[in-house]
């Protein structure tokens, strides 16, 4: 696997652990907003780029995958942001202005598919954005 390729899946999959930090942030993760984050990742997500995993697979789906497996596990989305923040300072040539305003779209749109946003996902998303303006 070349070192772009490896980013690439290292990129969505952190991804994934970023809006299951959002929608865990309340510590639920609801039916709606893991519909919300499924049709983002085809909606949007799927066109990014034409990145694949070693399955030939659209790389954008490691989003689903892990935040999938995370949801398995049930523990605390606090920790898997903590590993986006690590990924993004390390790799924040790989973070344009589109994608940076696709991502806060998306993790906005898994916070307000339930009962609008809360407290909690609103500080997640509130850091988020510190993140990125910095």
């Amino acid at each position: 696997m070349l070192n772009s390729e490896k980013i690439g899946n290292e990129f969505y999959q952190n991804l994934g652990k970023l809006f299951y930090a959002v929608a865990m942030a309340d510590n639920n993760v609801r039916p709606k907003e893991v519909e919300r984050l499924r049709k983002y990742v085809r909606q949007y997500w799927l066109e990014v780029d034409k990145f694949e995993d070693e399955f030939h697979t659209d790389a954008a789906y490691q989003i689903e995958i892990v935040f999938d497996w995370l949801d398995e596990e049930e523990k605390d989305g606090e920790e898997y942001f903590k590993e986006f923040k690590e990924f993004y300072k390390e790799h924040h040539e790989k973070f344009p202005e589109t994608i940076k305003k696709l991502i806060v779209e998306t993790a906005e749109s898994i916070a307000s598919s339930f009962a609008g946003k809360n407290r909690s996902e609103m500080l997640t998303i509130f850091k988020l954005k510190q993140l990125f303006n910095h």
